[in-house]
């Protein structure tokens, strides 16, 4: 392999991209793809790494823009970077050879191998961990809420012991698909219970060294250093960046250091096995299902889909400003591969890639033909009886959906759509556009209106009602401090004038919308959405995060 330079040229010419000279690549092709990365291509910016690969070979790979901008120092197919959750199918596999050896089987429950994670009354396998349905709650998000910023320095046992103090999940295992980077930690750990070594040592002498990927590891200390890495940056302005730190010392669900000649022969392992058999190909690409027996895209760390109608093997990954991904059509024997050092970085650019090599086999559908619908059957006979389901509901995950009367006729309104229901039953609607669609309303015995989805994974709304001006002495009823046991942290809810102001020792303070009476809204990430929590007399009791990967996480009112 040759660099485009001697170590000798002048400093201005160290931005020159490197690449691999490929004969079996047609010069008008690789102007394509340069062409589809020349946005990064500058001295002065980050930019990415790629590579094509094709039966054994690494057929082109070139590096655009800087690994590091202080330094001048170019990007190359060389360069080491960190993969984010590209990570996690190396995690599976090495749990896949460990169940071929022997030493444990996908569907064990976790305890027999992680006696420290609580007893939840629910039995989760290593499988679920895999599928992600286990319904675990996220580690980032945990970690962030207890006050752990994610470029602060966070190891292994840090999360470990977050982990440990979980007392709820989010559902029963297995009943729906929800990410979460804690199961591949818990892999991590399952890895070393059963083998005795690290995740790091485990797959750099069972899946490293033997597909000669001899500049790659599991990167388990932030102090570590480590040759030819590159550095990641968010944009700031028009022109500037700014670092974007990472200090992992963790790894399962990230921390792959690798680069693109060492990742190409890794892609060739799916449809040339050298490290494991073919077989366990399969397993590790095998979708899991749900407890009511729909399929998921998810397999094992890896995600089962299809490209112009082949199938595809596919991950990205985002950690800071590191953006990754790579794809394999196992039955082209082909591979893409793109990694990113700036957080804004288009990743799509993948897509177009391969599209340069991969033909569209895909059966053409010819679109249905549009059925008219008959608004004369939406149009309500009983509006007394309909005007009740009208207004504003809410989820306990915090989303919102309206229905309102026009005309005489009932429309549901979600994310910028505007549904025209149709009245099948008393109390039952359907989409007109899509008549399988279906809302179910009741009434509780409280007087509650509740209107639920009816279709798989569909949510239940509850209506509410906000005065726009609450009184001082009402929004003084949210102010006061809320522990949770879980994560042994606190926030407080002070009064500043006429808003509510969430508060945190570790963070800024955040502004707080009342979305509805019960439900509140931050700009934190990690705490978006706060259910609130009222005793028998309608006292605050205290709140729950019910946002993104958590679920019920309980915070008490206390004194």
């Amino acid at each position: 392999m040759k660099k485009l330079f001697s170590v000798i040229v002048p400093v201005f010419c160290m931005w020159m991209p490197f690449t691999i000279s490929a004969q079996s690549l047609p010069d008008s092709v690789a102007k394509k793809v340069d062409n589809l990365f020349a946005k990064w291509d500058k001295p002065n910016s980050p930019g990415c790494v790629i590579g094509i690969v094709r039966n054994d070979s690494l057929i082109y790979a070139k590096g655009y823009g800087q690994a590091n901008i202080e330094y001048n120092v170019p990007n190359s197919p060389e360069t080491i970077y960190h993969m984010a959750s590209v990570s996690k199918q190396f995690t599976a596999y090495a749990i896949v050879l460990l169940a071929r050896q022997g030493k444990l089987q996908l569907d064990d429950d976790i305890h027999k191998y992680l006696p420290w994670f609580p007893d939840l009354k629910e039995k989760i396998t290593i499988r679920h961990l895999l599928n992600h349905t286990s319904g675990i709650r996220d580690q980032w998000q945990l970690l962030a809420i207890s006050g752990t910023r994610i470029d602060d320095v966070i190891k292994q046992d840090h999360i470990v012991k977050a982990l440990s103090k979980q007392r709820a999940l989010n559902f029963k295992p297995g009943d729906q698909y929800s990410y979460s980077n804690s199961g591949y930690t818990m892999l991590a750990e399952i890895v070393k219970s059963v083998s005795g070594q690290t995740l790091r040592q485990f797959t750099d002498s069972a899946i490293f060294k033997p597909l000669g990927m001899n500049h790659t590891h599991f990167h388990d200390d932030y102090t570590e250093v480590v040759k030819n890495r590159s550095y990641s940056y968010y944009r700031k302005g028009g022109d500037g960046f700014t670092n974007s730190i990472l200090s992992y010392s963790n790894a399962g669900a990230t921390s792959l250091f690798t680069n693109v000649n060492d990742m190409a022969k890794w892609v060739m392992n799916f449809y040339l096995a050298k490290v494991g058999t073919q077989q366990d190909i399969e397993s590790l690409t095998q979708k899991g299902k749900l407890n009511n027996g729909k399929e998921s895209n998810y397999a094992l760390g890896i995600v089962v889909d299809t490209f112009k109608g082949w199938k595809l093997y596919a991950h990205n990954g985002a950690d800071a400003g590191y953006r990754t991904a790579v794809t394999t059509v196992p039955d082209l024997k082909m591979g893409f591969i793109v990694f990113s050092n700036l957080g804004d970085f288009d990743m799509g650019k993948l897509n177009e890639m391969a599209s340069l090599f991969v033909r569209d086999i895909s059966t053409k559908v010819d679109k249905p033909a549009v059925i008219a619908i008959d608004s004369s059957k939406a149009i309500l006979k009983d509006l007394v009886s309909a005007k009740k389901f009208s207004g504003d509901y809410i989820s306990d995950a915090g989303i919102p959906y309206n229905f309102s009367l026009r005309n005489h006729k009932l429309y549901g309104q979600q994310r910028g759509r505007n549904e025209l229901l149709i009245q099948v039953q008393k109390d039952t609607f359907q989409v007109a556009s899509a008549p399988n669609l279906k809302f179910l309303f009741s009434t509780t015995k409280s007087g509650d209106t509740l209107v639920k989805e009816c279709w798989p994974g569909g949510l239940e709304f509850k209506k509410y009602a906000l005065s726009p001006n609450l009184t001082d002495q009402q929004l003084k009823s949210y102010t006061g401090m809320y522990y949770s046991p879980e994560l042994d942290c606190k926030y407080g809810i002070v009064l500043q004038g006429k808003e509510l102001i969430l508060t945190n020792d570790k963070y800024e303070d955040k502004r707080i919308t009342l979305q509805a009476k019960d439900h509140l809204r931050t700009d934190f990430w990690w705490m978006a959405h706060l259910k609130v929590l009222r005793g028998t007399k309608g006292e605050i009791m205290g709140f729950e995060v019910n946002d993104g990967r958590i679920m019920h996480l309980r915070f008490n009112k206390i004194e």
